[in-house]
């Protein structure tokens, strides 16, 4: 018998290098998706890659397992390069069930691989999903690679002999799912073992049994032979510090809490729960270390309320919600733009009207946070771009709501909120410093007398001898803060509080624009399209057309050199997740005969439906 030394050695496993990739992986709720992606999400994120992602949530809390409507999904794109959105197309699918398969299938590349349960591919799952016959059998999958795979029984023998029940099996799965993903694209497990042992840690069987699974899945990957090789995708360059993978609720949250740190002014969030904003009630109040007090309150208008108390008690004052909450809410903004005290409004935007798609994303309400009160209320409204500048313009709505003694709305949305990307933490030395300027002298105290470069009324806390002051909504007279009713004093007193709005454009920093400054076509974005539109204009500047974009993030007052960059092209193009919101403000404000790329599908553009818009315009066709 020959020495084992001399036997021939297994072939290693080709690896293929990748620039970039995109994954989807669908299912029911219960099967675990949104927590699959995360674990994915984090792993590549420690793997040094740039990403960005996007949990897709089934519209229905309870929608029936096996189903359409009980389809959730969660996109990744990761690179060794930057990366704007989390992709048009996934190379890769991930599904479930048929359900999954159904909901899906159409956005897949051509050619790309399609990762079965089979095991899920039964008569039942079909009626529900819709099928008359089975895909795997009937041929209309023969534009993609299927590798049909049985996870249940798969995971159900690896997890064999452990005690469990077959409820408490079949939950593994997605863990023996994602061990095969991480041996594709040359992942490690050990972030998510670790992972798994801090979540499970009261209960060592699930945290044998999921370990088990995800090792499983990844031995099976290699052993299979059901892929021939597997990817890898380098690190992307970045630049030096400290990162984080970070939501754009978790940014909004942390963004706060550093306001409240750098103006020694402590942070009340007033909220009630809401898709998609919940998760910055979450986030916040884990920070009680911080000195936050978070209140859970019983309806939206109650939070608002406690929002302007805790204001009027000398608190950096907050309130989060969705749209359908901000219209509960806008009688008592106006009794804070009424009273001049600083409030911040984040809306998380979602699909609406009425209940509308609570867990879509839209760009649905920067008309209602512009106008959406009685009388004159003006108010500032901000707007994040992506997931980590949430972190940027929620401190800068709490440190223009201080400066300029109003409240301010910040613009979010169900795509910002919940997708994710790598975060540079910045450091709190670098962060604009501000608070609560110096109040007069006792003497010469007037509640409505205003500062000279900002307009701002001092910001008197209740208790102080020498500063008492009538507050309310009822008209206050100039500088004395008196109940008035004339009508000469209301309208001096509505132009002041326009004017104090306007001022703000002063903070406004010069407009960025990418590409030229002259041009065909100037692309006007807001919010949560930036990486669409930016990756859209860097694709048709390499064909060598004369496209140009900018985004903003002030959109109440805008920026002031804004109409000369619009005047600098032949068209101006505004693609909004919407009917054409800002659209018509850029019209009004500078008489632009502006066009739109319009979407209202609950989803975020496609790089593609932004380019194939322009060349439109570009036709003539629009």
């Amino acid at each position: 018998m020959s020495d084992a030394s001399t036997q021939p050695k297994p072939a290693p496993t080709a690896i293929e290098e990748i620039e970039s990739a995109v994954i989807r992986f669908a299912g029911d709720s219960g099967d675990g998706i949104q927590l699959t992606g995360t674990q994915f999400t984090t792993t590549t994120a420690i793997a040094g890659n740039d990403l960005a992602t996007l949990p897709d949530y089934p519209a229905e809390i309870r929608a029936p397992a096996g189903t359409l409507a009980g389809v959730s999904g969660f996109q990744i794109q990761f690179s060794s390069r930057e990366v704007l959105t989390p992709g048009d197309v996934p190379d890769v699918l991930v599904a479930m069930n048929p359900a999954a398969l159904k909901a899906n299938i159409k956005g897949v590349k051509k050619g790309g691989l399609l990762i079965l349960n089979k095991d899920a591919f039964n008569a039942a799952n079909l009626k529900k999903a819709g099928y008359e016959k089975d895909p795997l059998e009937d041929g209309s999958l023969s534009d993609w690679r299927v590798i049909p795979v049985e996870l249940t029984r798969l995971t159900r023998n690896a997890l064999e002999g452990m005690g469990l029940s077959p409820t408490e099996t079949e939950r593994c799965k997605n863990f023996f799912a994602l061990g095969m993903m991480y041996w594709l694209y040359d992942r490690p497990l050990d972030a998510t073992a670790r992972w798994i042992e801090a979540k499970f840690k009261k209960n060592p069987k699930f945290v044998e049994a999921n370990t088990k699974a995800l090792h499983a899945g990844n031995v099976f990957a290699e052993t299979a032979e059901l892929f021939g090789h597997h990817y890898r995708v380098r690190k992307a360059p970045i630049k030096p510090g400290v990162y984080r993978n970070v939501t754009g609720n978790e940014a909004t949250a942390l963004g706060m809490v550093a306001a409240s740190s750098v103006s020694g002014l402590p942070l009340w969030l007033g909220s009630y729960p809401i898709t998609p904003a919940s998760d910055i009630l979450h986030e916040l109040s884990k920070h009680k270390n911080f000195g936050v007090k978070t209140f859970q309150a019983e309806d939206e208008i109650a939070a608002i309320g406690s929002a302007i108390g805790a204001a009027f008690a000398g608190m950096l004052a907050t309130t989060t919600t969705s749209g359908p909450g901000v219209a509960l809410k806008s009688e008592a903004i106006g009794l804070a733009v009424m009273t001049e005290l600083p409030v911040v409004i984040v809306n998380v935007q979602r699909g609406g009207p009425s209940t509308g798609l609570p867990t879509k994303t839209e760009q649905a309400d920067l008309l209602q946070a512009l106008y959406g009160r009685n009388g004159e209320c003006p108010v500032p409204v901000l707007a994040a771009a992506t997931p980590s500048d949430c972190f940027w313009m929620a401190y800068e709505a709490c440190r223009l709501a201080v400066k300029y003694m109003t409240p301010v709305f910040l613009l979010t949305d169900g795509y910002l909120a919940n997708g994710s990307e790598p975060w540079l933490v910045p450091r709190v030395a670098g962060l604009p410093k501000f608070g609560v300027p110096a109040l007069p002298a006792a003497e010469e105290f007037q509640p409505y007398k205003r500062e000279a470069e900002t307009m701002a009324r001092p910001w008197a806390t209740p208790g102080v001898k020498g500063y008492e002051h009538r507050i309310g909504g009822i008209e206050k007279q100039d500088v004395t803060g008196n109940v008035s009713y004339d009508p000469d004093n209301h309208e001096r007193m509505v132009r002041l509080r326009a004017a104090k709005v306007n001022k703000m454009a002063q903070d406004i920093p010069p407009t960025e624009v990418l590409g030229e400054r002259k041009g065909d076509v100037l692309l006007v974005g807001w919010g949560g399209t930036y990486g669409s539109i930016t990756a859209a204009v860097q694709e048709m500047q390499k064909t060598g057309r004369k496209v140009s974009a900018v985004h903003l993030r002030h959109l109440n007052p805008l920026p002031p050199d804004l109409g000369d960059l619009l005047s600098g092209f032949k068209h101006i193009v505004v693609p909004e997740l919407n009917m054409g919101q800002l659209l018509k403000v850029l019209r009004a404000k500078y008489l632009v005969p502006a066009k739109g790329i319009n979407k209202i599908k609950g989803q975020p553009f496609k790089v593609s439906e932004i380019v194939a818009g322009v060349d439109a315009v570009l036709k003539g066709e629009n």
